[in-house]
């Protein structure tokens, strides 16, 4: 069998100087017979968990040579309700995000879109809740992939993962029949979770394993704040600092009784976690919790300087690190419930909030689930809450002296330029985004669209800090039509020296801020087009990917405003 020693050997081997004298990457490396660009992946569920997000790393990131998918099951899985996630110390994290996935047919459609590159693998990871389910998935998947992870490992779905994977027979089996099914390499990945994970991992290869994944969050276990349990789960997987010394133990069992391909990961942040990796015998590196709260582009500088770290003995990746995200909660009591409509509700509470425009927040009711909102106004703190679902129906409920708990700031501050005429653009709950943005910068005019009158609110909060344009679908105030009929009236009155100074910010449904957007590029480039949309993003830091905008970014870390039209 494979030793430390060996492996370690081999690595030093491999860490030459990866770049030629114009600052490229040349060096070649290899996974499973396929030549890659680089010898990292980003775990199973961890930012790349939308093709739109993948497509982004294949074509910024090429040092992810092996790209691993979320885990995807024979049907389409909506998970748990949020929070999904939480921090528990620096750096450590605990997720329950309940297998989230398409199912394998909407799959097959998503992953035939990919434009792969030559140079990297394309990983996919698998569930489902029994042999033939799991056989099945992998079958209709494996033609569009280099290989499948088996996802044996995950701690908080009953019936999946890892009430698998701590059966060596049933790993065993599992793996002998994928790979009679399918011909692409198969790396089951395994759980922390056992008493010899060895044991597990010669079962995999007995079963014909290609490669060992090592390994998945460790748990199950639970968090509380404020006395209630923080996931809607209550359980949910560690991972982060916290089980480095967990995945390295692991992996050492594995190399010394499987000579396979590893790929190793859990609390990896920083060169010299991987030079531990290494030493005890990994071949591909797993970094994901590490990236909670990097924007796109702070991935591909930290994975950069990451690999220049391994060539130069440094350790400057770890400043890159953000390990005390802003993820704990804050009480406030509700002051004032004030009702606009009967769905409708401006809730105000006792407090301030230090809030910029264009930054939003999480609230958080225990035993119900928590969304992200705009902030109305930041001292009184207040919110403005449209009954769309179970979360802000039970927010409409809140009555003086109720408690609600918050978490943030989050998203990139508005930054405009002095001089630039505001085109605030706002429908349902996204006025509180674009009033914001008016009163701390000025000179601008906000376009407010409603279905009929009884449904506007804060119009005269809004004339006090900007010019105002009211339109509403029925007529009964201002103008009679869509607010984005409204806005094209408008420009086309105006000059293209007028046009020229503008810069505009949409927020509201989907459905408004599509069109809105296309009525503004009639008259301007894309890049004076700001969007935003209501309750798309679930974890706030970046990780869990649903928010992702058609060309990979995602809004909860590149955003809330997002420019060129790229919303959804």
């Amino acid at each position: 069998m494979g030793s430390p020693h060996v492996f370690q050997l081999r690595f030093s081997q491999h860490w030459k100087s990866p770049y030629g004298d114009e600052g490229t990457l040349t060096a070649g490396y290899e996974f499973l017979g396929k030549p890659i660009a680089g010898p990292y992946t980003i775990p199973s569920g961890i930012v790349a968990t939308a093709t739109p997000v993948i497509q982004y790393l294949f074509d910024h990131v090429p040092l992810i040579g092996v790209m691993t998918t979320k885990s995807i099951g024979p049907v389409p899985r909506e998970g748990n309700r949020e929070p999904i996630m939480l921090q528990y110390a620096p750096g450590c994290y605990m997720n329950a995000v309940g297998l989230t996935n398409p199912g394998a047919d909407q799959a097959v459609k998503q992953l035939s879109e990919l434009e792969v590159p030559s140079n990297r693998f394309l990983l996919t990871s698998i569930f489902g809740g029994s042999l033939e389910e799991i056989v099945a998935v992998a079958v209709k998947l494996a033609p569009f992939s280099d290989g499948l992870e088996l996802n044996l490992s995950c701690p908080h779905a009953k019936g999946y993962g890892m009430d698998m994977g701590q059966d060596a027979d049933l790993v065993r089996e599992i793996t002998s029949a994928v790979k009679s099914a399918v011909d692409v390499p198969v790396v089951p990945k395994l759980t922390p979770n056992v008493p010899d994970i060895g044991a597990i991992a010669v079962a995999a290869a007995e079963g014909g394993a290609d490669a060992i994944c090592a390994i998945n969050t460790v748990g199950p276990a639970s968090y509380s704040a404020y006395g209630e349990p923080v996931l809607t789960n209550i359980l949910g997987g560690k991972s982060g600092k916290g089980i480095l010394p967990i995945a390295l133990k692991c992996v050492k069992e594995i190399r010394e009784v499987v000579d396979l391909p590893i790929i190793g990961c859990g609390g990896i942040s920083n060169a010299d976690d991987v030079r531990a990796f290494a030493r005890e015998g990994v071949d591909i590196f797993g970094v994901g919790s590490a990236l909670t709260g990097m924007k796109s582009p702070e991935i591909k500088a930290y994975f950069d300087c990451l690999h220049q770290d391994l060539v130069d003995g440094s350790s400057q990746s770890a400043a890159l690190v953000c390990n005390d995200v802003e993820m704990d909660f804050k009480p406030y009591k509700l002051v004032k419930n004030e009702r606009i409509t009967s769905d409708i509700s401006i809730l105000t509470f006792d407090g301030s909030l230090d809030i910029r425009a264009g930054e939003f927040v999480f609230t958080w009711i225990p035993g119900v689930g928590e969304k992200p909102f705009s902030v109305l106004t930041d001292d009184p703190f207040s919110l403005v809450v449209i009954d769309v679902g179970i979360f802000t129906h039970a927010l409409l409920k809140l009555e003086a002296g109720d408690e609600l708990l918050v978490r943030g700031t989050y998203g990139i501050p508005v930054d405009i330029t002095e001089g630039t005429r505001i085109m605030a653009v706002a429908g349902g709950t996204g006025l509180a985004a674009v009033y914001q943005i008016a009163r701390d910068f000025g000179n601008a005019d906000i376009f407010m669209g409603a279905r009929s009158k009884d449904r506007l609110y804060f119009v005269d909060e809004c004339k006090a800090v900007a010019d105002v344009h009211i339109a509403t679908d029925d007529g009964s105030a201002g103008f009679h039509g869509l607010v984005t009929e409204l806005v094209s009236e408008h420009l086309a009155a105006m000059s293209a020296d007028e046009r020229n100074n503008l810069v505009f910010y949409n927020c509201g449904p989907a459905p408004m801020v599509h069109a809105a957007e296309k009525v503004e590029q009639a008259f301007v480039s894309g890049n004076k087009i700001f969007s935003a949309i209501d309750y798309l993003t679930k974890c706030g830091v970046g990780i869990c990917g649903s928010c992702h905008t058609p060309d990979g970014r995602r809004l909860c870390v590149d955003g809330p405003f997002l420019t060129g039209g790229q919303s959804v």
